[in-house]
């Protein structure tokens, strides 16, 4: 079982040795944190205006609710101090941000009951980010908007940390996934059809780790971990808010937590950013994750539609 530490004393060198053996860390809400979920906070309430988001599902259609959603989450990305207020957080945190690259926060929704579980509110199967064509180096960094419960939660599975598991990650192309999958999003109101890499047999989930901290507490994860979306029974949608971090030393040796069933095509790569100088990943570092690119750039990041972007 992994070990947590809760506000802990440890330096990032020393976090990211323990998080890539596979413990996790949760950091009470601070300054800099909160200015991060109030933001998100600010523009999910405004969307959702006059209704309490938490509870919206109770009084609208899904088609409507996914109209809402659909361009708030990339107005969170894209809005001109979303970016500031993320780098504030790693500072605030100890990162080395000239040897730090991260990419941008995305905003997250689990709406209750089985409201919605595909596209804009997809609920994750078991599974690794690693699958998903990210760096056995990538960290996690997690952050709920509004209170929350277990049954609301994300559940760690950690028998599977150093265990394999069978899983379709062979057919799943990053920029592919790029180009149509995440497009794809608001047309997913019932099952959701894109090719995303799954566990092929029968997983032991239980028993799971589940953590629960105030709204702008923080969680720290290795992208290795096998995670998923506790079915939400808790009666309210949850928001949240993920990032993604990797460290040059541990990019340019391919380190990192273990990657032992991981066979993706592409690179996440593209999509992040020097922390401090926003200067993308080094050519040097994508080519040891893929040699051959697509030369036309096609799919190497995502682009959203103009009109979600903040103005």
């Amino acid at each position: 079982m992994p070990t947590v530490y809760f506000d802990s004393h440890l330096d990032a060198p020393r976090r990211r040795e323990r998080l890539y053996q596979g413990d996790l860390f949760v950091y009470s809400a601070r300054p800099s944190t909160i200015a991060l979920t109030d933001l998100a906070r600010e523009l999910i309430e405004e969307a959702f205006h006059p209704l309490d988001p938490q509870h919206a599902q109770d009084s609208l259609p899904v088609e409507k609710f996914i109209e809402i959603v659909g361009p708030l989450k990339p107005r969170f990305i894209h809005h001109r101090h979303t970016k500031d207020l993320l780098r504030a957080l790693l500072r605030d945190l100890d990162v080395d941000m000239e040897r730090t690259f991260f990419d941008v926060p995305r905003m997250r929704v689990a709406t209750a009951g089985g409201y919605l579980d595909a596209g804009v509110a997809y609920a994750l199967h078991p599974h690794r980010d690693i699958w998903y064509s990210s760096p056995p180096s990538q960290l996690n960094w997690w952050l709920p908007v509004y209170p929350f419960e277990s049954e609301s939660s994300m559940a760690f599975h950690p028998r599977y940390w150093n265990e394999p598991v069978d899983n379709g990650s062979a057919g799943y192309n990053h920029y592919e996934w790029n180009k149509v999958g995440r497009a794809a999003s608001a047309k997913q109101t019932k099952t959701d059809t894109r090719n995303q890499p799954k566990p092929a047999e029968n997983l032991e989930l239980e028993p799971d780790v589940r953590l629960v901290c105030p709204p702008g507490g923080l969680i720290v994860f290795s992208g290795a971990h096998l995670h998923s979306t506790v079915p939400n029974t808790s009666g309210r949608s949850r928001f949240s808010i993920d990032f993604r971090t990797a460290h040059e030393e541990a990019l340019r040796a391919n380190g990192g937590a273990p990657s032992i069933d991981r066979y993706c095509t592409g690179t996440t790569l593209f999509e992040l950013q020097r922390a401090s100088d926003l200067s993308p990943v080094p050519d040097e570092i994508i080519r040891i994750y893929d040699p051959n690119p697509p030369q036309d750039g096609e799919g190497l990041v995502f682009q959203p539609p103009v009109e979600a972007r903040d103005s």
